[in-house]
């Protein structure tokens, strides 16, 4: 049983492993790099790791790549989104193909057995919901592309849709959405294709079952991710748009004000987008950014982060304070101690790896910190970003020195795979103890 777990994460970092290798080897061919100079390996497989992390850090300007650079970005972008069940739905398109029992049982880690248990089916509606999902964004996009005198409205429209809906962040422009501030066809569908990569896609299918009457209700984990993500939506634009009112959004009129404070809500649910600076924001802003971007999106999406529901069930047994070893009720529904702890582990190995990264970059730039070029603050900003591959930066992310960004890359790929692979369930069927060892006496609190 332990040969078989250990090869499910095997195959979790195999296939990220050997997509960023692909990634870093392709963006070095001849015709990918149109900026000044040579792009440096480093920065093309910090370049691969984001955008197959769905991260959107970068070390060079995305804008200074070809068109077929851009193109093999893309690539990676939706690979590295869709993740497993991508390459699942390859796997199965292959003729005389079958799936293993290791990649059906990874394959319903994304699920929820009261949506749907089909491995088939679940990768069937993730590809045909992600295909409807981006070709809808792109339609929109090229409109506002168009409208605003792009040279490129198809491919940018396009490149953006697949961005927005997989959370990356990246942009084929230098100065990134900051001109899109008042288009607000184009921010308002980023925004959207945002929040619906965000959700997940078993809640996406859930949606779409109920509206068509095929399930007369949505299920518990629906609701639960539902209700937890417009409360972070909207308690954080209101914060947002309190605390910038008369900052960073002092020069824009009252429906730009909103926009901005909209569209910074969404942003760090790890899709790294900005329309205002983040260097701009005042410092309460920027420290409730970084709880945003820890958060991150919800399980079986295309983001980030340690997810809604974990923090809903810690949120949960933390303020209901159940007894040893008894269930907490929400909802009509009880939260059994096996999810507790998986919650409570899952935001203590989170914590601690962004404590970790934050101390590495704190190691490998003390010059930089020393002379003032950086702080302790913006590093703790960039180790959040890499974690919860937000792709949100305070600008000195193309200034750090080549361990700083290894230290990066390593954080994205433990945000994005690292965790996910932590999380996984055992499946391994309990073995029944005729003896327990002796209680722990110990005081907690």
């Amino acid at each position: 049983m332990r040969f078989r777990l250990a090869n499910e994460k095997l195959y979790v970092f195999s296939y990220f492993i050997g997509l960023i290798a692909f990634g870093s080897a392709a963006l070095k061919l001849p015709g990918a790099w149109g900026g000044a100079g040579r792009l440096s390996a480093v920065d093309a497989f910090f370049t691969a790791t984001s955008a197959v992390c769905v991260t959107g850090l970068v070390t060079v300007d995305t804008a200074a790549f070809t068109r077929f650079g851009q193109s093999i970005i893309m690539i990676l972008i939706q690979m590295g989104g869709l993740g497993l069940v991508s390459f699942a739905a390859v796997y199965i398109a292959t003729p005389r193909s079958r799936v293993s029992l290791v990649n059906r049982n990874i394959i319903r880690d994304l699920s929820v057995d009261e949506i749907e248990h089909n491995p088939r089916r679940i990768v069937g509606n993730v590809v045909l919901l992600t295909l409807l999902i981006e070709l809808a964004g792109w339609a929109l996009m090229y409109r506002g592309f168009k409208a605003e005198g792009s040279r490129f409205p198809v491919f940018e429209a396009a490149f953006h849709s697949i961005s927005a809906f997989c959370n990356a962040g990246f942009s084929t422009r230098s100065e990134g959405l900051k001109t899109l501030l008042h288009d607000h066809l184009s921010t308002g569908t980023i925004m959207a294709l945002v929040v619906l990569g965000g959700i997940g896609f078993t809640v996406l299918q859930d949606l779409g079952r109920v509206a068509t009457r095929a399930r007369r209700r949505l299920s518990y984990h629906t609701r639960a991710v539902l209700v937890s993500t417009a409360v972070l939506l909207v308690g954080a634009m209101t914060f947002y748009y309190l605390a910038e009112r008369k900052g960073a959004y002092s020069g824009l009129d009252e429906s730009g004000k909103l926009m901005a404070a909209a569209f910074q809500a969404v942003t760090p649910r790890t899709a790294g987008f900005d329309t205002i600076s983040q260097s701009a924001l005042g410092g309460a802003s920027i420290a409730f950014t970084m709880i945003l971007m820890f958060i991150g999106a919800s399980p079986g999406s295309t983001g980030g982060g340690v997810k809604t529901t974990t923090v809903f069930v810690a949120l949960a047994a933390a303020f209901r304070n159940p007894e040893a070893g008894s269930a907490i009720s929400i909802g009509s529904r009880q939260l059994n101690p096996p999810l507790l702890v998986r919650a409570f582990s899952i935001l203590v190995k989170a914590m601690a790896l962004v404590l970790f990264s934050w101390l590495a970059l704190a190691w490998t730039e003390a010059e930089a910190i020393a002379s003032g070029a950086t702080s302790l603050g913006v590093l703790l900003f960039e180790a959040v970003s890499a974690f919860g591959t937000v792709g949100l930066s305070l600008g000195v992310t193309p200034d750090l020195g080549i361990a700083s960004k290894i230290i990066l890359a390593a954080t994205m790929f433990a945000g994005r795979v690292g965790l996910f692979a932590m999380a996984m369930p055992r499946r391994a069927e309990a073995i029944e103890r005729w003896a327990n060892f002796p209680d722990a006496s110990l005081m907690i609190g």
